[in-house]
């Protein structure tokens, strides 16, 4: 079984005694529903699952309820013996965006306290858009990803002493040995070509075979665009979903890297904001992930967004190296300078930070240059940039140069994750090996956190 950060947090929910429910947020293949039932069957007596998406393919006993009464008597149809009470059974509602009347329901199940329940979906953010009684003050709303970097050691067995080490390295801005570093950055190659899905990495401890890993990850992406064919299909207009989702690798290729409106049906005076619905169901779905444009950098970065420079990443690496390289794993494990990483090395930079809870952003501006992505440093109540290297060159980065010496903006320090071993700091900038992007996490609640 694939350990996963989130099942504690899953746990601590359903043992805190909290009476609101959690709603498990992210996109299909990730492992939501697995985690929440392993969690669920092992805290509770009774564990109660219905899945709305198989509902609506066989009998549909769900599809058409908007009361309590009739939920709770379809309910003990599906359950029988196994409904009890709020102790010790958990109801768990899956894919509840396919039958969006549920979301609202939230508001009265939580109220009427009976059961204790759990809910997962992806689009919830499109699904909660249309809904007419949003249960504010009713859900606790948790995204969740991928398997991350860590979470992919865990899997290939690395304990937590050897994990707290590489932690404790970070934090005090120290180098791994030679050893230890060609171990760990090995184990980081490998992570880019098989990525964070649960049945990609499975599939990869049962065989160590790519064709096997890649067969998966067609799959998954196959998946996707039926989705999206659906979602096509069900729209007022007529759709660009899969147009846009599979010109994220060809994109990844380009300098500037963002998405351009005329380029998406190759017509001159096509307008950004024209595509708005398209990018959102990629974002809300979770199968892409979205990193916005700051020109003016101000703490907290969401405040100086520009709307119309978008760049969009594949959810996950492995996914997008088997599009780029397929079978050939000799691009990424053996470091072919003939190859270009950076797109590569740029993506699995977003899939870390945004596990991580970062939201993203990237520096533009027209005369200063390009920095590849800004995070609100929380503790600092500041700005850290981050530039990513793939190659030799990792030394010249003279956006990055521009934008810390820039006193209008007070950036007191900037990051290069980059291939190399050492770690050291230099005019502003700390150099660091790729690995370390592991450990960039948001800021911790502090252990007293009373305002008196």
């Amino acid at each position: 079984m694939l350990y996963r950060k989130i099942s504690a947090e899953i746990e601590a929910y359903l043992c805190s005694g909290n009476d609101k429910i959690m709603v498990i947020e992210g996109a299909r293949q990730i492992g939501k529903s697995y985690i929440i039932r392993e969690v669920g069957k092992r805290l509770f007596k009774n564990f109660v699952e219905i899945n709305f998406v198989k509902d609506d393919e066989t009998e549909g006993i769900f599809r058409s309820i908007h009361g309590l009464d009739e939920f709770y008597m379809t309910l003990s149809m599906v359950a029988g013996g196994k409904l009890g009470n709020a102790s010790d059974t958990l109801v768990f509602l899956d894919e509840i965006q396919h039958y969006p009347q549920y979301l609202t329901m939230l508001k009265f199940l939580r109220e009427d306290g009976k059961l204790t329940y759990i809910a997962s979906g992806s689009l919830l953010g499109i699904a909660l858009h249309n809904t007419t009684s949003i249960p504010i003050g009713s859900i606790i709303r948790k995204q969740m990803y991928q398997l991350d970097f860590e979470e992919w050691l865990i899997a290939e067995g690395w304990g937590k002493e050897a994990l707290d080490y590489v932690r404790d390295c970070y934090k005090r801005q120290v180098s791994l040995t030679e050893v230890q570093h060609e171990k760990l950055l090995g184990e980081f190659k490998k992570y880019l070509l098989v990525g964070g899905m649960p049945d990609a990495v499975n599939t990869y401890l049962e065989t160590h075979n790519i064709v096997r890993v890649r067969e998966v990850q067609e799959a998954i992406r196959n998946l996707y665009k039926e989705d999206a064919a659906k979602y096509e299909k069900e729209s007022s207009k007529k759709l660009l979903v899969r147009r846009i989702y599979d010109m994220i690798v060809s994109q990844m290729e380009n300098k500037k890297k963002r998405i351009v409106a005329k380029d998406i049906r190759d017509k001159k005076g096509d307008r950004f904001e024209w595509f708005a619905e398209e990018f959102e169901y990629l974002v809300s779905s979770g199968i892409a992930l979205d990193v916005h444009a700051i020109s003016n950098p101000r703490y907290p970065l969401s405040e100086s967004v520009h709307k119309n420079l978008l760049k969009l990443y594949l959810n996950d690496v492995g996914m997008l190296t088997g599009r780029l390289y397929e079978y050939n794993i000799a691009p990424v494990m053996k470091d072919e300078r003939s190859i270009n990483l950076g797109a590569v090395y740029e993506s699995v930079v977003a899939q870390e930070l945004k596990a991580h809870g970062h939201d993203l952003f990237y520096y533009d501006n027209t005369t200063k240059g390009e920095v590849d992505y800004l995070v609100n440093d929380v503790a600092g109540m500041t700005v850290l940039p981050i530039e990513v290297k793939s190659g030799k060159d990792f030394t010249s980065h003279k956006a990055l140069d521009r934008f810390l010496r820039n006193p209008e903006y007070n950036i007191p320090a900037g990051i290069v994750l980059d291939n190399e071993r050492e770690v050291y700091t230099k005019d502003k900038v700390t150099y660091m090996p790729i690995y370390y992007i592991m450990c960039i996490e948001r800021a911790e609640i502090p252990a007293d956190s009373s305002i008196f």
